[in-house]
């Protein structure tokens, strides 16, 4: 089956759909229309619990994916970046909207960035239910330099460049309340907090790369950052001194998340593990369990269920693992593969997860 060759022309930027995979759309009914650039599918739901629940086409290889964390005036804002753009749009799943077929993804923008995007967040700033428009996210690129956009939709369009790591960056977060400053971590052992006029205004010097940086929901002063020698630090950023530290205990710590709905929980993947600290109690795990023969890569908590949490092992040369993990459940409750998965991002409101990979975007679907 065979998708129409389309041209979608955002700003002179051309993109082509072209044929998928041969089974993919077996039984399904595809439409692409031009003018709201609207993709849908039904019949896209599997019965095979490893696969994934619905699979959305892209133009090129997905390195990064996120949800909207905010409430931002739409039902899921979503942007993933490739190798030269990042893509930013709506995706509504029949789970929420009945009137939905499977699962409907409406491209909003197409950024130009000039190259590979490694990690990107998004701002609390961005609205869609008010005019002006506003979409803000920023990311970092494989240049080290991070790069602030900003879009109204219409004819706005700015970009501002933040210059300064001396080594890739693994992960960056914008403080969530107002959006008005960005904290980014690096291999170059430094976490640095920046201003949206691309000026630094605090680097905390770490002992190893930094891997993951959380900023606590309400309480705007504090700071989660993991390194990859396993220690997890909260620091204070009036005082600028660390606070309290957690030690997983192993190494590499390759990604860390704070549980934003219950925030005495933080969560990690470490070796081939994942750990789970209650920061009320010790600083050593409260829980650990090993989970990816060939190393984790990625954890995150669920945004609707504060004892649901995913975790991906290292992309292979096939595929990568994804799985679910319930804090009741001794084993995983979901197990998924997908092809060379890069990203890991959960909806703000539904039980359901997003993986990169190649060319697609796999969503995977699971109970509360």
């Amino acid at each position: 089956m065979q998708l129409r060759n389309q041209e979608l022309e955002p700003k002179g930027l051309v993109f082509r759909y072209f044929q998928l995979p041969w089974g993919l759309w077996i039984g399904s009914r595809l439409c692409i229309e031009l003018c709201g650039r609207v993709w849908s599918g039904d019949g896209m739901k599997q019965e095979d619990v490893r696969g994934p629940s619905y699979t959305v086409p892209c133009e090129d290889y997905v390195h990064t994916v996120e949800f909207s964390p905010f409430h931002s005036g739409s039902s899921s804002l979503l942007a993933y970046g490739g190798n030269q753009h990042v893509v930013v749009g709506t995706v509504r799943f029949q789970e929420e909207d009945t009137e939905v077929d499977g699962v409907e993804f409406t491209i909003l923008r197409i950024f130009h960035h000039g190259l590979r995007v490694d990690t990107l967040a998004w701002s609390p700033e961005t609205r869609l239910d008010q005019l002006p428009q506003v979409i803000r996210f920023c990311t970092a690129g494989a240049d080290r330099k991070l790069r602030l956009l900003t879009s109204d939709l219409q004819d706005t369009h700015e970009m501002k460049v933040m210059d300064g790591h001396t080594d890739y960056v693994n992960h960056l977060v914008f403080e969530p309340t107002e959006g008005k400053q960005i904290a980014s971590v690096s291999d170059d052992h430094t976490c640095r907090l920046w201003a949206l006029d691309g000026s630094l205004t605090t680097t905390f010097l770490l002992q190893s790369p930094g891997m993951s940086v959380c900023w606590h929901p309400e309480e705007i002063f504090k700071l989660m950052v993991a390194e990859k020698n396993g220690i997890v630090r909260f620091y204070d950023l009036v005082t600028q001194q660390a606070i309290l530290s957690l030690d997983s205990g192993q190494s590499p710590l390759m990604s860390a998340d704070w549980c934003l709905t219950n925030t005495i929980k933080v969560g990690a993947v470490a070796g081939n593990d994942w750990v789970i600290w209650d920061i009320t109690r010790s600083s050593y795990p409260q829980e650990k369990r090993p989970v990816h023969v060939d190393r984790a890569r990625l954890f995150r908590w669920s945004r609707a269920n504060e004892n649901l949490f995913s975790t991906t092992g290292c992309p292979g040369k096939i595929s990568s693992q994804l799985l679910v993990h319930h804090l009741g459940h001794p084993q995983p409750v979901m197990i998924g593969t997908s092809t060379v998965g890069a990203g890991l991002s959960w909806h703000r409101t539904l039980p359901l997860c997003v993986v990169g990979g190649d060319q697609k975007l796999s969503f995977w679907v699971t109970e509360m």
